[in-house]
């Protein structure tokens, strides 16, 4: 039951956020300038001997500073907006004890912050290499409770990339199949295996699984 309505939330949030991206493009055609789109054709037919020269990022389409916040603000909603329904799926399939609230709202935030970062580094080397000894200077001391969120950490990341360069389809492509994937795993349980340690489900050894036997046979008897 809890996995057909997060299906059901998970579909009506996409088509409402479709259809309501949809009208605004509709009602408001010059919006499509601003849309973080496009990257994903430039990424997969501008390869050539130099990497950087095949990627360049939809705000360099804006030209002036009101319309660069402008881009730079539909590119971090975008994201947010990606990254929402992802959140839910952890939620709902991370067992109780293992739940990590700092882990939604990190999901939550990082994109946002890896989309500014791939704005301020675009075409420039050097401002690259410098992020990168910056983050080397930092420790993360947050260990993750299992490798599987580990997962919701690297989209989170590819949703801010993604965003940052202009290509929202490949952000929204990711989401989707990541959801509804999971989803699917979770239904089926996967690899799942009788007391072992399982994502997903809860783990029962051999001494719960009697004690529950016993708990609802003196349920019945009482009954």
């Amino acid at each position: 039951m809890r996995a057909f309505r997060l299906f059901v939330r998970l579909t009506v949030y996409y088509l409402c956020v479709t259809g309501v991206v949809y009208s605004a493009v509709t009602l408001f055609p010059g919006l499509e300038e601003f849309l973080p789109i496009g990257g994903a054709e430039t990424l997969l037919s501008g390869a050539g001997s130099d990497p950087f020269e095949s990627i360049e990022i939809g705000a360099t389409r804006v030209a002036n500073l009101g319309d660069s916040l402008l881009w730079l603000c539909i590119a971090i909603a975008g994201a947010l907006l990606t990254i929402i329904p992802i959140s839910w799926t952890y939620m709902a399939v991370r067992k109780r004890d293992e739940y990590d609230q700092s882990l939604v709202e990190t999901i939550i935030v990082l994109p946002i912050a890896v989309t500014s970062i791939v704005i301020i580094v675009n075409n420039s080397v050097a401002l690259a290499f410098s992020l990168a000894g910056i983050v080397a200077g930092v420790r993360f001391r947050n260990t993750l409770k299992s490798s599987g969120d580990a997962l919701y950490i690297f989209l989170a990341i590819g949703i801010g990339l993604s965003a940052g360069i202009g290509a929202m389809e490949i952000a929204v492509v990711m989401s989707m199949a990541f959801n509804y994937v999971f989803l699917v795993l979770w239904i089926t349980d996967y690899g799942g295996r009788k007391g072992t340690h399982r994502y997903m489900r809860k783990t029962y050894s051999e001494h719960d699984r009697k004690h529950n036997k016993h708990k609802n046979h003196a349920e019945h008897s009482a009954e």
